[in-house]
């Protein structure tokens, strides 16, 4: 399986802390994910308290899988828990309580025959730093395209 990868996460927010942790799946979810029937636009993370705080991915579309038959309550965007240790997920809270910074995907892989979530700790960018990335990338590109001729 190829790692899917969320490439808007780069563009839209700066990385500061990267973490990995498992995700909790249904079994086709799981057959789907190794085919990339996967995306991550628009999924970010959230912390939801069912007693204990616990870190959910929310609008990821997994597609169904499709030699699983039908399966009329499906819901391919329902929230999936992100397992991480206690530790982790309160020093991501006390992290989270500071201005502007959110929780994004990054990429989904597999690990030992396991389904695993990076994630990162992200602080949104400015339009003009958007732009300032998007010119730097395209002179990048000339170079490159300069040397290789």
């Amino acid at each position: 399986m190829q790692a899917i990868t969320n490439k808007e996460a780069y563009f839209n927010y700066e990385i500061l802390n990267k973490y990995e942790g498992g995700l909790v799946l249904l079994g086709h979810e799981v057959k789907s994910i190794k085919n990339n029937q996967l995306s991550l636009k628009g999924a970010y993370l959230t912390i939801m308290n069912n007693p204990t705080p616990e870190i959910y991915l929310v609008k990821a579309h997994v597609s169904q899988y499709k030699k699983s038959g039908i399966m009329p309550n499906y819901d391919p965007e329902r929230p999936r828990k992100v397992l991480l240790k206690r530790s982790e997920i309160d020093a991501l809270i006390g992290k989270l309580e500071q201005k502007g910074l959110t929780i994004v995907p990054i990429k989904v892989y597999t690990k030992r025959n396991l389904v695993k979530l990076e994630f990162g700790l992200a602080k949104g960018k400015k339009k003009h730093e958007k732009k300032e990335a998007k010119k730097k990338k395209d002179v990048d590109k000339e170079i490159r395209r300069a040397l290789k001729y």
